[in-house]
């Protein structure tokens, strides 16, 4: 075996790689924040195996073409500090599998959580009928939110035609074809006079200055997915601005900030936020009511 052969069993061969991209000082958060989950990631997509089938498969035996991939994409991962996630073509949201390649970020949101708890206690499941989900990317938001409401129907807006794309090809890979519709729209441009049980959105909210300065992996990802003008907050100006519109009563809009938080808070220290914490990590997320969207100015 050489130092570019991975080992044979699947346990080895993860630890291989974890060590290598330890080496690489490499940087993580798209789908894994660690090497040795990065590492699974790349055995187990090579292998074909079920995530699942953990721990119990890091006993067994890699095909030599398996290896041989592993190999391979290791290296990449390296070398060009590609994301996992674009090396495989897929990763996970809510439980579900989604497909990604660089048209898209690849998701990762705590919104995840939250969906997969149906919203509660802030809105009522059996009575939402239509969703909206603002800059959809791969549509994973919108995907996990029809499956979670199985009667309620969703809007997958992005304003790149290269996301919606990949967006609608998840869609058709999750059947949801009648109940979820991608659509180009600028944040509510395009949308008419729709309204919405609840609106959520991981929009872009890094300003652009700092989106020059991240790590190698993300310059691999949408700039348009990333960046929101200078400060950060333009997607979520629109956003706010229009929710009243387009908010139903006794609706919800649901908004991922990340580190931008504080400057919401400044920017809007009047709205009535709703900070939501998260059992598996992440934050930056608000939630305002109908009512509160109506003290948006």
């Amino acid at each position: 075996m050489t130092a570019a052969e991975p080992p044979k069993t699947a346990g080895d061969a993860i630890a291989w790689a974890a060590a290598r991209f330890k080496r690489a000082r490499l940087s993580y958060g798209h789908g894994t924040d660690n090497a040795v989950d990065e590492a699974a990631a790349l055995v187990f997509h090579v292998a074909g195996w079920a995530h699942d089938s953990a721990p119990a498969a890091y006993r067994r035996l890699l095909p030599p073409a398996a290896r041989l991939e592993l190999g391979r994409l290791v290296t990449r991962r390296i070398r060009e500090r590609i994301p996992a996630a674009y090396l495989t073509g897929v990763t996970w949201f809510a439980g579900h599998e989604i497909h990604v390649d660089p048209r898209v970020l690849v998701p990762r949101s705590p919104l995840a959580e939250l969906i997969e708890t149906q919203f509660r206690p802030f809105i009522e499941p059996g009575g939402v009928r239509r969703i909206l989900d603002i800059g959809t990317g791969s549509g994973c938001i919108a995907i996990a939110c029809a499956h979670a409401f199985a009667a309620a129907e969703v809007d997958a807006t992005d304003l790149s035609p290269a996301a919606l794309e990949v967006a609608t090809d998840n869609v058709r890979r999750h059947r949801l074809e009648a109940r979820v519709q991608p659509r180009r729209a600028n944040i509510y441009a395009g949308l008419g006079r729709r309204r919405y049980d609840i609106i959520v959105s991981n929009p872009p909210y890094v300003p652009e200055a700092e989106v020059r300065a991240l790590p190698a992996e993300y310059q691999h990802e949408p700039a348009l997915g990333l960046a929101s003008g200078g400060d950060g907050l333009d997607a979520v100006r629109g956003i706010l601005a229009g929710a009243r519109r387009h908010l139903a009563p006794g609706g919800i809009l649901v908004v991922e900030v990340g580190d931008s938080q504080p400057a919401v808070e400044r920017a809007w220290p009047r709205l009535p936020f709703i900070w939501l914490d998260f059992e598996r990590g992440g934050g930056g997320v608000f939630l305002l009511t109908d009512d509160g969207v109506a003290d948006v100015r």
